[in-house]
C-alpha cells in the first residue's frame, strides 16, 4: 500500500477526543489533524513522538492534515485503520498467505451476519466461500510480541460470532491480523485487556474459524505485509 502523497514530519503535542492531534510541523507550524483510529493507540500517544501525516487537498475536509504513523519503541508504527483492509488484500494477491492463497475472485464489505459487513470475501469454484475479517494490530508492551486488542472491543467480539455462524453454515471463515510494524515474531491475544473477546475468540478457533497474522514493513513510501508470524494460542 503506497501512500499517494508525501508525508510529512512533526512532532505529537497532544492526541484528543479520540480522532484529533495538535502537532508542530518540522516547518515549525502548529496545527490540528485527524486520526484514524477509534482504539485506544496505548503507548502510541506520548507527547514528543516523532509522526507522519498525509496532507489532503480536498478543500472540503476540515482538517487536511491526517495522522499515519508514529515512532515507538525505535520503530515506525503504523495507526491508520483503514488501510489494512488494503494491505490484507495486498498480502493475499501476493500469496503470503499460503492457507488463503486459492481464490478466483475477491470482494470487499460484502453484507453479511447482523448489519455487518465482512471485510473481504474470496470465492473460488466448487469451494466454500472464505470469509475474512481483518484486524488493524500496532501494540505491543513484550518486546517481539504483538497483541490484540489494546482496549475492550464489542464490535470485534461481535465479529467473532458471525464468523462461527459462516463456519456453521458451510463456508469457511478466518480472523487475518495486521500488524502494523515489524518489531515483532509472535502475535497473541491480551486477554486481560479485554476478556470477553478472548473468550470469544477460543470459542470461534474450537469451531473451525482460522486465523493469520501477518507483520508489515513501514516506512514513510508504503506500508506493505512482508510474513505471517506464529499465533500464540494461550490467553
Amino acid at each position: 500500500m503506497q501512500f499517494t502523497s508525501p508525508l510529512v514530519i512533526g512532532r505529537l503535542e497532544r492526541r484528543y477526543k479520540r480522532f484529533l492531534v495538535d502537532v508542530t510541523l518540522d516547518d515549525g507550524s502548529f496545527i490540528t489533524g485527524s486520526v484514524g483510529n477509534t482504539g485506544s493507540m496505548l503507548g502510541l500517544t506520548t507527547p514528543g513522538s516523532r509522526i507522519w501525516m498525509s496532507v489532503s487537498d480536498d478543500p472540503k475536509r476540515k482538517y487536511p492534515h491526517a495522522l499515519q504513523i508514529v515512532e515507538a519503541d525505535n520503530t515506525l508504527v503504523g495507526v491508520n485503520t483503514a488501510l489494512p483492509n488494503k494491505i490484507a488484500e495486498e498480502a493475499l494477491i501476493k500469496g503470503i498467505i499460503p492457507e488463503l492463497s486459492s481464490f478466483d475472485s475477491l470482494k470487499r464489505e460484502q453484507k453479511y451476519g447482523k448489519n455487518s459487513r465482512i471485510d473481504l470475501l474470496l470465492h473460488q469454484e466448487n469451494q466454500p466461500d472464505i470469509y475474512v475479517e481483518v484486524k488493524n494490530v500496532h501494540f505491543i508492551r513484550t518486546p517481539r510480541l504483538a497483541e490484540f486488542p489494546d482496549t475492550v472491543t464489542a464490535r470485534g467480539t461481535k465479529h467473532l460470532f458471525e464468523l462461527v455462524d459462516m463456519v456453521k453454515a458451510g463456508h469457511r471463515a478466518a480472523m487475518l491480523f495486521v500488524i502494523q510494524r515489524e518489531d515483532c515474531d509472535v502475535f497473541r491475544i491480551s486477554g486481560d485487556l479485554d476478556p470477553a473477546y478472548a473468550q470469544a475468540f477460543q470459542l470461534a478457533r474450537k469451531n473451525g474459524v482460522e486465523a493469520y497474522a501477518v507483520r508489515c514493513h513501514i516506512s514513510p513510501q508504503e506500508i506493505t505485509a512482508t510474513a505471517m508470524v506464529a499465533i500464540d494460542e494461550t490467553i
